[in-house]
């Protein structure tokens, strides 16, 4: 994804300063890892790898660019290598020295700190919460003034990760390791014996920067909050709260503001130079914040010591005479400090590190073997299930454990009883392939996201198109949200009001917003069928009538299912204003004039009035009327020409007329062929990207995994299949990489796939039978989907042109 600074959809190759000291260090890795002083290690049998899906994920996938940096967020795929459960609130993960917006730069050998949360994938930065640094001596400067002393140096050598749990032993002298519940983490840090045992909290160095922070020092705990934001430029801002407990009173303790240091005394005394001023320093930061439109600080409970407003964090000290070890469990909340605290009684009170990591990892387990796979590479296998991982990390929990989470109005709600509030959802990726996995995957999370989704568009009046936490970012174009909804729908996830959800996708889609602009180009789509460059507010105006014709699409299946007859065809017939793009005279969809005209000169290549892409790669992006758009083209033979020349380059980037598939919009192309009557050539087209796209190490995604849609597209193309219509379930085949895949769905059905042979250079059809019948069709229904089968596959290393070629035999076309 690539945000427009000039924009409030800012670039996300624009990438906020971060501190870049000294020399890189490259360093080999193994691609998996297994723990450190935790019993989770896996046998490496094959039996074993069946039951313990984990031990096949390397974080480290995506950590270094796969692929060159083409002005949409860096070739790398901004990923993570730190603790999270699936969909979980809390990320612990390390942030080196040298910027990437997951936080991560594989070939930087220099960790800053260990902040508490994280996106995985995106083009712009936000998060990085509250980082953690253990310091071995003593804190003589501010790290907001002198970060670069704080920074302590690793090998990957001596990193130990896995799913749910990470660990580093630092060349300061100090071992780190992270493990993570839904809402808390566990830390484990143990220093070197007879030094200063020191540990930072830096509240105030979320990556964006922070509007306002607070930090409260008690005898063995730590609190506090920050205010941030600003996620691809927009005036988002979030306030993330913490409660951290200690296994031991603190042997000292002091505070830092800007460049000042604030040593104190011991905390287990009591004692404290900065608490005679406590009172007045909380009123004069509420006075301040509330001057700034910020909520203000709660009062602190217990108080010891306080550090309050940006530039501002804790450090503490630890007696090690007699233990090296330090434990913390912190939870974490968006709605409060009491909720934070809350959630770490609710999660994480009585449990020691290895039980929260074992727990961690046992839940991680659960989620991957809903896909189980036989055969393929070692290599093949750590590339299927990182991602998979990946797909199962976002959107994320903001409620709570008692269900209170801060809406899009700003005020405080509780989702239903056994049900969680999401976000953290990144609409303009995931719609393509990952929402449907989750979908498939996940059905009552998908329906808690789907509810979500819903409410924030009831609470703030509109649906967003990219959302952090609890407010309106606008990043992208288009109306992605439908999508995803419908998308949910059509795989399964059933279980919220979808009738509520319709209405306020029609509203959203036919009326002008207040406030935030869900449609920006209402007008001109409703009055003229396309959005005319130059419409106001309007990012890529060809594009966004594209986006606009899915979402329309989806919401029209959505009203299909719901027995609204009215509303479907309604908006399948807005679905195909994608024809008002069509140029007969280029054959490509060409950005077109408020008077009708289309632009000229025209140049494929251009960028202009399109997002991320070219005009010879969106010409491509109808995903729902193939067969129209080749009629369109003139036939079967001239697409598969066009088609054969678009894949010359599978990653070229914006500015040549070939594929791009390290981004989105092209990511349904090479599926186009099973329209054109030549399965073979997607088979042929999909199996090179999966091997030359993706791989089993830290340079492993060819770009931007974008909260796991990247990821997602390899799983189902792995599998041989992909979601190509929005808002239904159909499936478009190519061939399986794996001889057996087995899906088990949460309620019940099961897939089977069987293809004896299947191997890297092994993935032509030459035969195919569904449920025990024989099938040519380059395509499964619907039904499939929704009770299970069984397939069962003939594949060759060389083509079969006859296989799924005859016009019966193509996928639905609406």
């Amino acid at each position: 994804m690539q945000r427009n600074d000039a924009h409030p959809k800012a670039a996300k190759g624009t990438r906020a300063a971060g501190v870049v000291l000294g020399a890189m260090l490259v360093v080999a890795v193994a691609p998996m890892m297994s723990t450190a002083r935790t019993p989770l290690v896996a046998d490496a049998s094959p039996a074993a790898a069946v039951a313990d899906s984990a031990r096949w994920v390397n974080p480290h996938i995506g950590t270094k660019p796969g692929g060159p940096d083409f002005g949409t967020g860096g070739g790398a795929g901004n990923t993570f290598p730190g603790a999270v459960v699936p969909f979980g609130m809390v990320q612990w993960s390390p942030d080196t020295a040298t910027h990437q917006p997951g936080g991560y730069f594989y070939d930087d050998n220099r960790i800053k700190g260990f902040s508490l949360t994280h996106l995985s994938g995106p083009g712009c930065s936000t998060f990085q919460d509250i980082p953690f640094m253990p310091v071995v001596g003593d804190v003589p400067t501010a790290p907001a003034a002198d970060p670069a002393r704080y920074i302590s140096t690793f090998s990957h050598a001596n990193e130990k990760l896995s799913p749910g749990y990470y660990g580093v032993t630092l060349d300061n002298g100090a071992n780190v390791e992270l493990t993570t519940t839904q809402h808390t983490g566990s830390g484990r840090f143990t220093y070197p014996a007879g030094k200063i045992a020191t540990l930072l909290v830096n509240t105030s160095g979320s990556i964006m920067g922070t509007d306002d922070a607070q930090t409260t020092i008690g005898r063995d705990t730590i609190s506090g909050w920050a205010v941030s934001g600003r996620f691809c430029g927009a005036g988002h801002r979030y306030r993330v709260h913490f409660q951290a407990k200690f296994d031991r009173p603190f042997a000292s303790i002091g505070t830092w503001k800007d460049s000042a240091v604030t040593p104190g005394v011991s905390a287990a005394t009591g004692g404290s130079p900065a608490k005679i001023n406590a009172t007045a320093l909380l009123a004069k930061t509420a006075q301040a914040a509330a001057e700034r439109g910020v909520v203000g600080p709660q009062p602190a409970q217990a108080l010891d010591t306080i550090a309050a407003g940006p530039g501002t964090g804790a450090f503490v000290t630890f007696d090690n005479l007699m233990s090296q070890t330090v434990n913390v469990q912190v939870g974490l909340s968006f709605v409060s400090l009491a909720g934070a605290a809350a959630n770490l009684v609710a999660e994480n009170t009585g449990r020691t590190f290895d039980e929260v990591a074992a727990a961690a990892r046992a839940e991680w387990n659960k989620r991957l073997s809903t896909i189980k796979i036989q055969g393929g590479s070692d290599a093949e296998r750590t590339t299927f299930y990182t991602a998979l991982y990946h797909s199962l990390l976002h959107p994320n929990v903001i409620s709570d454990a008692d269900g209170r989470y801060l809406g899009f109005d700003g005020r405080v709600h509780v989702a239903p009883e056994g049900r969680r509030q999401f976000s953290n959802l990144s609409g303009w990726d995931i719609y393509r392939s990952e929402s449907q996995l989750i979908g498939l995957l996940a059905p009552q999370e998908a329906s808690d996201i789907a509810r979500s989704m819903a409410d924030f568009a009831e609470q703030g009046g509109s649906w967003d198109r990219w959302s952090v936490t609890n407010g309106y970012t606008g990043v992208m174009n288009g109306d992605p949200y439908h999508i995803i909804v419908s998308n949910m729908h059509a795989f399964g996830a059933r279980d919220f009001d979808a009738a509520k959800a319709l209405q306020l996708m029609v509203r959203g889609a036919t009326q002008p917003t207040r406030g935030y602009e869900e449609r920006p180009g209402l007008d001109d789509y409703q009055r003229l069928g396309y959005v005319a460059p130059g419409a106001p507010g309007v990012w890529g105006s060809a594009a966004t009538t594209l986006e606009y014709t899915s979402a329309d699409f989806a919401i029209s299946q959505l009203a299909g299912r719901i027995g609204d007859a009215a509303t479907h065809d309604t908006f399948a017939k807005r679905a195909q204003y994608w024809r008002n793009l069509f140029n007969p005279s280029s054959g490509y969809l060409q950005p077109r004039n408020r008077d009708g005209s289309f632009t000229d000169p025209y140049d494929p290549a251009s960028g202009n009035d399109w997002v991320e892409g070219n005009g010879a790669q969106y010409t491509w992006m109808v995903p729902y009327n193939g067969q129209g758009l080749i009629a369109a083209m003139g036939g079967n033979d001239k697409v598969r020409q066009r088609l054969d020349f678009f894949f010359t380059k599978l990653n070229a980037g914006t500015k040549e007329p070939y594929a791009f598939l390290g981004n989105e919009p092209t990511l349904q192309t090479p599926y186009l062929y099973d329209y054109a009557g030549a399965p073979y050539k997607t088979q042929q087209v999909v199996r090179r990207a999966v091997n030359e796209l993706y791989g089993p190490g830290p340079d492993g995604i060819a770009g931007n995994d974008d909260l796991g849609e990247l990821s997602s597209w390899y799983v189902w193309s792995a599998m041989g299949m992909y979601p190509m219509i929005p808002g239904r379930a159909e499936l478009v085949l190519a061939s399986p990489l794996f001889e057996r895949i087995t899906i088990d769905r949460p309620s019940g059905q099961r897939i089977e796939i069987n293809a004896p042979g299947a191997a890297k250079d092994t993935q032509y059809v030459s035969g195919l039978k569904v449920n025990g019948g024989g099938s040519t069709r380059a395509w499964l229904p619907e039904s499939f989907v929704s009770t299970g089968g069984t397939l069962d596959y003939t594949l060759s290393s060389t083509p079969d042109t006859a296989w799924g070629a005859n016009p019966a035999d193509v996928p639905p076309s609406f």
